[in-house]
């Protein structure tokens, strides 16, 4: 209620409103005045004044009635609007509240969900580290991420997983190379040796992380070099794949020497996207071999379809000449076709005697067989 008086005494007051507050005191102070005690008077002039006095009282107390009433009427009104005015604005007050709480209900069920994604997130993490830090697990998981790769972009039939070579070594995959013998490719590793140089808090343990890593390297390029480059059987080259990005940045910016021994070694170190990008060369040179197959044979079918070309034309020939002996056949046909009817007219045309002199026709008498013999 005090908030609601200093609003009412904020609003603007008309100033006949004050003035006639103010004419109200005056006159209440006059009647005050006049009416204390004072001597009585036994004139009439003395009464006269009395009674006009009164009237005046009189009229001066009807006035500030009416003041008083127009007041209150004011005061009512000026109370209704400050009380409309507060219901307006705790109405808008209480709608922008509720849509600010359903907004922040809104926000708070993302970042539950964001947080369920985050802890979900953290357990697949947890799960490949689990993976990850064994060497079995770390090698099948190699090798599936490489031949998903492979089996997303070739053919079947143009690779093999675990396929025996001639010495009894089965490599983690090769690609049949068209006119060659095949690819080897083998999927290595080395999480254990960088993660002790990344995780090296020492000068000695950088070291040893170091050299940890050389030895792990140096030894997969040469089992890859000893077990599938096989002169006359594989190709001269082995791709030695590693599935992991990081890995693989972290072996050329640190370990650059070890990178140009195995290039030396023809041990190729690619990353997936390398190796997506190996595998798709691979494709297209399967296809220009195949195509480069197929044009004996494209050859071998233009040769024949020319010859049964040839073979339409004469024919086509022959039967024009028949066309054209019939053409002057049936040119001939007409000819005489024509001629008949020319004789047909010229004997339409003919006119007899007996005709024209309107006597009767005496047939001729018509021989018998024996009489004309």
């Amino acid at each position: 209620m005090p908030e609601t008086l200093q609003q009412l005494l904020a609003l603007p007051v008309p100033l006949p409103l004050i003035f006639g507050i103010v004419t109200t005191i005056g006159i209440i102070g006059i009647i005050v005045i006049l009416l204390r005690p004072r001597p009585p008077a036994t004139d009439a002039a003395a009464e006269q004044r009395m009674a006009d006095l009164n009237a005046r009282v009189q009229a001066m107390g009807e006035l500030l009635a009416k003041a008083q009433g127009q007041l209150q009427q004011t005061v009512h009104e000026r109370l209704d609007a400050v009380t409309a005015r507060l219901g307006e604005s705790m109405q808008t007050s209480t709608k922008h509240t509720a849509e600010h709480l359903q907004q922040l209900h809104a926000r708070l069920a993302v970042i539950d969900n964001a947080q369920k994604n985050i802890t979900d997130l953290a357990t697949q993490v947890t799960s490949l580290q689990n993976v990850l830090s064994n060497k079995q697990s770390r090698g099948a998981f190699g090798q599936a991420q490489l031949e998903a790769i492979v089996a997303d972009i070739l053919p079947k039939g143009a690779f093999e997983f675990q396929y025996t070579l001639s010495n009894r070594m089965r490599p983690d995959c090769v690609i049949f190379m068209p006119d060659s013998g095949p690819l080897v490719i083998d999927a290595k590793f080395p999480l254990e040796a960088m993660t002790a140089f990344r995780d090296a808090q020492t000068e000695d343990d950088r070291k040893a992380a170091i050299q940890r890593v050389r030895q792990d390297i140096a030894k997969h390029i040469t089992d890859i070099a000893g077990k599938y480059l096989l002169p006359g059987e594989t190709q001269d080259i082995a791709l030695m794949f590693i599935p992991s990005e990081s890995v693989y940045a972290e072996l050329h910016e640190r370990f650059d020497d070890m990178v140009q021994r195995a290039q030396r070694a023809r041990v190729m170190i690619v990353s997936p996207t390398l190796m997506v990008m190996a595998i798709q060369v691979i494709k297209q040179v399967r296809k220009d071999a195949q195509m480069r197959e197929a044009a004996d044979q494209i050859r071998n079918e233009v040769g024949h379809m020319m010859k049964d070309v040839r073979l339409l034309g004469e024919r086509v020939r022959k039967l024009q000449t028949h066309l054209g002996q019939t053409t002057t056949d049936v040119e001939s046909i007409l000819t005489s076709a024509g001629r008949i009817e020319k004789r047909a007219a010229r004997i339409e045309d003919l006119e007899f005697d007996g005709d024209s002199g309107g006597a009767e026709v005496i047939p001729a008498p018509i021989r018998s067989l024996g009489a004309a013999e």
